[in-house]
């Protein structure tokens, strides 16, 4: 099994940390190995916890009287450049727990009220989002959103338009834009099942 012989804290921020690795793969080479991680210190490190605190939740809602309508996120990501297509998301504020943090969240993105469903935990465990350079963890809530949308509650920093997007328009952003990884496989069974969360009572 490769070991990790030391891990440096490369910088000092809010939200989002760079560490590097000293590690030795089983064959005996010696490298570096650079984690994006949300911890603010060495200790708070996934590989120093023995229980994996969820950093952040991704919201999956549906909308309208007959829940034919996904709730989704236009936002500018810099890493890109540009524009891309998500659900509702945020980090996890210390004393929250993930479904708390789901309800604050819809509402200071988006202004709609988030009712959400009960289900197997399994389907709501924390994930890893690219572990092959983050240690970040995620939950999915599934749910359904109501009320109207707003930008009242928006960060300022923010640049987040909401989309109540149908069926057509679905098929649309999956051909024609860019869209994050986990909205885009639930996007597609969206697409096909005619009571998307069908999967979540099996």
């Amino acid at each position: 099994m490769p070991k990790i012989n030391s891990i440096e804290k490369m910088t000092d921020n809010r939200y989002l940390n760079m560490y590097r690795y000293k590690v030795e793969s089983e064959k005996g080479h010696k490298g570096d190995y650079f984690v994006a991680s949300r911890a603010e210190t060495t200790e708070d490190l996934k590989i120093n916890k023995s229980r994996k605190d969820t950093d952040a939740v991704i919201i999956y809602a549906l909308y309208g009287e007959k829940h034919d309508r996904v709730v989704l996120e236009r936002q500018f990501r810099y890493p890109i450049g540009g524009y891309i297509y998500e659900f509702p998301a945020g980090l996890i504020d210390k004393g929250e727990n993930y479904k708390q943090t789901a309800v604050r969240e819809m509402h200071e993105e988006t202004g709609l009220d988030l009712e959400i469903l009960d289900c197997d935990p399994m389907f709501e465990n924390s994930r890893y989002t690219s572990v092959g350079m983050s240690d970040e963890s995620v939950s999915i809530v599934y749910g359904y959103a109501k009320g109207k949308t707003s930008e009242e509650f928006m960060e300022s920093g923010e640049d987040i338009k909401v989309v109540l997007a149908d069926r057509e328009e679905v098929k649309r952003i999956l051909k024609e834009e860019e869209v994050s990884m986990n909205c885009a496989y639930h996007l597609m069974h969206f697409l096909v099942d005619e009571d998307p969360f069908s999967f979540l009572e099996r």
